[in-house]
C-alpha cells in the first residue's frame, strides 16, 4: 500500500466514515482485478484501496495512524533510535537488525551490509547468513508471508441478510468456502484469514478479503437494520379494514389494516427486520398502496358516484390549511 492510505482512496484526512466507504466501493467497483484480469496498473490500485480501508475504517487504527504509533500498513512504528538514519538523515529509514545476526549501531557501515549482499549474490543465495526476513542466521532460511488475495462476491439480497454459506471459485483454480454473517451489508469486506498466497519458508500464508457485493430485491429493500415492502391494497381493504398477507425476509405473514387506511401510510412489524451486530433485530416497515380495480363495472360507478353526491369529501382541504397557515 502506498504510505498516504487518504491518498490511495482520493479523500482528505478530514474524510468522515461515509466518504471513506463510498470511496472504497468506487475503486472496488471500476479497478477490481476480476473485471480487469490483463491490467495490473487496476489491480494495484485496487489491493492499495483495500489495504487503505482496512486501516481507515477502524476508527481507533485511524487515530493511532493519525498521530503516527502505527505505519500504513498497521505495523507499530519502532520508538526513535531504533532506526539508523540512511542517505544524510532522509525520512525514508531502514532498519539493519537481524542482518548475520548483528545489529546496526554507529560503529557499523551500511555499506558493509548491502556489500554482504552482493558477496552472498555472487554465490547464488543473497539472504544465506542472514537472520532476518524471518530467516535463521546459521541455516541461510529465507521465510516470508504470502500475499493477501483479494475476490468479490456476488450475493442475493436475501441471502445476505439471512446469512449464508456458500463457495467462490478462484482464478487460479479451486474454490474457497465463506460464512456470510446474518445482516451481512453491501461493500462489507470479510477478511479470511489463511486463506491468500501461500508463504515462503516457514512465512505464514497471506490472508483473503472478499468484497460483498448485493443485489436489488424486486420485493424488498433496505433502511439500515429495518426492512421496506410496499403493499398494495383494495378500496373496500383500505376503507373498511381487513388482515392482508404481506412477504417478510422471513415468509409471508399476515397484517392488519387499519379501517380508513390511505396510500403511504406505513405499518411497522416490529422485529422482522435485519439482525443486529448487537443483539436483536431492525422492524420491517410496510407503505400501504391503494390500487383500483383494473374495470369499473356499472355498480361500483354508481355507488361512488351516489356517496360522492351525499358524502362529498375533499382529502387536498386539510393539505390546504398547512398551507395557509405556514408563516
Amino acid at each position: 500500500m502506498a504510505d498516504d492510505p487518504y491518498a490511495a482512496l482520493g479523500v482528505s484526512k478530514t474524510a468522515d466514515t461515509a466518504e471513506i466507504k463510498k470511496a472504497y466501493r468506487r475503486i472496488a467497483r471500476t479497478a477490481h482485478p476480476d473485471l480487469h484480469p490483463d491490467d495490473p496498473t487496476a489491480e494495484a490500485r485496487f489491493k492499495a484501496a483495500s489495504a487503505a480501508y482496512d486501516l481507515l475504517k477502524d476508527p481507533e487504527q485511524r487515530a493511532r495512524f493519525d498521530r503516527g504509533e502505527i505505519d500504513a500498513q498497521g505495523a507499530e512504528r519502532a520508538p526513535r533510535g531504533y532506526y539508523r538514519d540512511a542517505a544524510g538523515g532522509r525520512d525514508d529509514t531502514y532498519s539493519t537488525r537481524g542482518f548475520g545476526g548483528r545489529q546496526a549501531g554507529p560503529d557499523i557501515d551500511p555499506d558493509d551490509i548491502f556489500a554482504q549482499f552482493s558477496r552472498r549474490g555472487a554465490r547464488g543465495n543473497p539472504f544465506e547468513g542472514f537472520g532476518g526476513f524471518g530467516g535463521d542466521a546459521r541455516g541461510g532460511r529465507f521465510d516470508m508471508p504470502g500475499q493477501d488475495r483479494h475476490y468479490t462476491l456476488q450475493l442475493s439480497f436475501l441471502d445476505a441478510v439471512r446469512g449464508t454459506r456458500t463457495r467462490i471459485t478462484l482464478p487460479e483454480g479451486g474454490d474457497l468456502a465463506v460464512t456470510i454473517p446474518e445482516g451481512a451489508a453491501d461493500g462489507l469486506t470479510l477478511r479470511l484469514r489463511g486463506k491468500g498466497g501461500p508463504g515462503l519458508g516457514d512465512g505464514p500464508p497471506g490472508d483473503a478479503y472478499v468484497t460483498l457485493s448485493v443485489a436489488d430485491d424486486p420485493v424488498f429493500s433496505r433502511d439500515g437494520d429495518d426492512i421496506r415492502v410496499g403493499l398494495d391494497i383494495a378500496i373496500d381493504e383500505a376503507v373498511l379494514g381487513a388482515k392482508v398477507p404481506v412477504p417478510t425476509i422471513d415468509g409471508e405473514v399476515n397484517v392488519t389494516v387499519p379501517p380508513g387506511a390511505s396510500s403511504g401510510q406505513t405499518l411497522r412489524l416490529r422485529g422482522r427486520g435485519v439482525s443486529r451486530r448487537g443483539g436483536g433485530r431492525g422492524d420491517q416497515l410496510v407503505e400501504l398502496r391503494i390500487v383500483s380495480p383494473a374495470t369499473i363495472d356499472d355498480d361500483l360507478k354508481q355507488f361512488m358516484e351516489r356517496w360522492r353526491r351525499e358524502h362529498a369529501h375533499d382529502p387536498r382541504q386539510r393539505q390546504d390549511r398547512k398551507r395557509k397557515a405556514k408563516p
